[in-house]
């Protein structure tokens, strides 16, 4: 477990998570086959070719879940009793075959819940795709790919099973 407990997470603390993942054409297609998305956007690369994009886009809802599951190790791992919302949820850059995204989280607020045994916690989840260079390597910068508030029930420390 290496998740925080309430009293842990400190408000305006930003957490760089370590864990990043390359998306391949294989995660995209199975990620919108098990979610019954079948958007040629996603999936059709001649319908994707005619688009302002010039090719196929990863699903924006995989692309959230990914910044959810990148953030978990240094947030919510063991700690949390239950995720409560995902709020303002914004895709400002597409994600594409190829791109590998990284994740962080800042604290943007926190209380203790009525009864004192756990708190709940907000987050402010920013993922990018690291820029590639002309040539597939990896080039200077990051290009914001998808941010949103996540808010969480988290367990405190004296009250932990």
């Amino acid at each position: 477990m290496t998740g925080l407990y309430y009293e842990e997470f400190e408000v305006g603390e930003t957490y760089e998570h370590e864990k990043r993942r390359t998306v391949s054409e294989a995660d995209n297609q199975q990620f919108c086959d098990m979610t019954m998305n079948q958007q040629p956007l996603h999936l059709d690369a001649d319908f994707a070719a005619d688009t302002q994009f010039g090719e196929r886009l990863v699903n924006g809802l995989y692309t959230m879940s990914l910044a959810v599951g990148l953030s978990i190790p240094e947030t919510t791992d063991g700690t949390i009793v239950a995720n409560l919302s995902y709020d303002d949820v914004e895709h400002p850059n597409p994600v594409f075959h190829g791109d590998t995204i990284r994740a962080q989280s800042t604290v943007t607020d926190k209380r203790e819940t009525s009864d004192g045994e756990r708190g709940v916690v907000t987050m402010r989840v920013e993922a990018f795709a690291v820029n590639r260079g002309e040539d597939g390597t990896e080039a200077d910068g990051e290009t914001l790919v998808c941010e949103f508030e996540r808010t969480v029930l988290s367990l405190k420390r004296e009250h932990a099973e």
